[in-house]
């Protein structure tokens, strides 16, 4: 612990879903306003929501967001421990940015409590190192008083009392409760534990704040905590903290012309990958469920698959992967990132028996002319590349289109000779396209996480849907999605700043 930094502030929430992530991404950028140099750090988290610094270390997308708020370049030692789930109550562990195992639920805290402790160490020291005198800004997980795994919690009350961290606890009002959320989290709080939370925060209050006044003043006679702020409910379109929070993702937009169905298979991974798409005023996108009708969408999205084999396993039982069939052959658009790309493919070996695939040989949706094996090799690096291809038929170059993002992923694919498939990127192995049937159908994919984020690529891909369906061009340079997620981070923390007040947590 480096004792010449300031105190350490730590965001708890009464459940999981509460609004940490953001909250604490809110409070990052906020500090880093005042001249601070804030750090965001959550010792471990559960997701499939995965981000691959410069050093190629995995870490959660989350924690990458709250570096960007905090003016950081992210870096896996403010995640040092992330389980990502594979199904079958089993998670692959994730130590400092690499691979060290899989855990079945019921082992996990006998197994992996020590090595996951010394992680998480090790993270804070490492850090704390490379930003001497930075503020760490704590992320807690789930609710931090679940009364089964206090005893082996490793990053929560734990951690907050190891740095001797300042608490606040943020409760969401819109799910309902929060009085009982709040007292009831206070109450099953050790009394050591107690003084550690300086203020409370209730989230995404929808209406006129003085409305809670009442509500305010019941929470701090009774609690004898201070309410510091009340966050309304807010309009933007913030990235989901995890899979569950795309449901909510349902209103239409208005103004929206273009249709893209995405997959929403029971293994998504990386689904910020969309992010980009969802922030774009004139396209609605739609998360179809296996079972649910595909309809005529403009395109059609097959994001990352955590189980690739287990997914394409849905996707024959539902019959989707029939309708995905028909959809190409009469001249639909379809693309997959990273898992969904081995999904269009047309085989998918499994000689190591890591996904349950066996040493036979799996057919994908055979829509894109591809072999993919998967090994024990995984692929983490950060990526540039040029473009071959955006959507354009061959005939039209591509060209001054820059490529940038991450691969993240164990199966590696090739382009079965003898075929049309045609790179969509100088650099090989980066993605393949091509042409199905007659009725000008086209088919793409890539290894490249955040493939959208690259602003004129994407408008490229949009335009070329948009002259399909007889609309007019949008315009072709938009910025990096990069500069549009800095201006959603001001905005997130000008809310932040004018409803609560930080005072309580940073007195000396």
């Amino acid at each position: 612990m480096n004792r010449a930094a300031p105190p350490a502030l730590m965001v708890l929430g009464t459940s999981s879903g509460a609004g940490k992530s953001l909250m604490t991404a809110a409070l990052c950028r906020v500090l880093q306003r005042r001249g601070e140099t804030p750090l965001p750090f959550k010792g471990q988290n559960m997701s499939n929501n995965a981000w691959v610094d410069q050093s190629g270390g995995e870490m959660a997308y989350s924690q990458a967001l709250q570096a960007w708020a905090a003016g950081l370049e992210p870096h896996h030692s403010m995640n040092p421990v992330l389980l990502k789930p594979q199904g079958d109550s089993t998670s692959e562990v994730i130590h400092l940015g690499r691979s060290v195992g899989q855990a079945r639920a019921e082992h996990y805290y006998r197994d992996w409590f020590r090595p996951g402790w010394a992680a998480i160490r090790t993270g804070l020291a490492e850090l704390q190192t490379a930003h001497p005198g930075g503020r760490l800004v704590l992320e807690g997980a789930g609710s931090p008083v679940e009364v089964n795994l206090q005893p082996r919690d490793l990053t929560n009350l734990r951690l907050a009392q190891y740095l001797r961290a300042r608490c606040l606890l943020v409760a969401d009002i819109e799910r309902g409760g929060v009085f009982a959320q709040i007292v009831g989290t206070l109450a099953l709080l050790t009394p050591v534990q107690r003084p550690l939370i300086r203020g409370l925060l209730i989230n995404r209050f929808r209406g006129r704040r003085e409305l809670f006044d009442e509500g305010r003043r019941w929470l701090e006679h009774h609690t004898g905590v201070p309410v510091l702020g009340v966050m309304p409910w807010l309009d933007e379109l913030f990235p989901p903290e995890d899979s569950l929070d795309l449901l909510e993702r349902r209103g239409r937009k208005q103004g929206a012309e273009l249709e893209i169905v995405v997959l929403r298979l029971p293994s998504l991974s990386n689904f910020s990958d969309l992010d980009p798409l969802e922030a774009e005023p004139t396209v609605q996108l739609r998360w179809l469920r296996p079972g649910e009708p595909l309809g005529q969408p403009d395109a059609v999205i097959l994001p990352g698959s955590k189980q690739t084999l287990q997914d394409l396993a849905i996707l024959r039982g539902s019959g989707l992967d029939q309708c995905l069939r028909h959809y190409g052959m009469a001249g639909g658009l379809l693309f997959g990132i990273c898992g969904g790309m081995q999904l269009l493919g047309r085989e998918l070996w499994d000689p190591l028996d890591r996904e349950g695939g066996g040493s036979t040989p799996l057919h994908g949706l055979d829509l894109l002319p591809l072999r993919t094996v998967f090994g024990a090799r995984k692929a983490l690096e950060q990526r540039r590349s040029q473009a071959l291809w955006a959507g354009a038929p061959c005939s039209e170059a591509v060209t001054g289109l820059e490529l940038a993002g991450f691969e993240l992923h164990r199966g590696q694919s090739e382009w079965i000779p003898g075929t049309t498939a045609q790179p969509l990127a100088r650099d090989d192995g980066l993605g393949w396209w091509c042409s199905l049937g007659t009725a000008g159908g086209q088919v793409a994919g890539t290894y490249l996480h955040g493939v959208f984020e690259n602003g004129a690529w994407r408008r490229r891909w949009l335009n070329q849907l948009r002259h399909r369906r007889g609309l007019s061009a949008l315009p072709a340079d938009p910025p990096h999605h990069g500069q549009q997620r800095q201006q959603l981070l001001d905005r997130l923390a000008d809310a932040f700043e004018a409803h609560v007040n930080l005072s309580p947590m940073l007195e000396p």
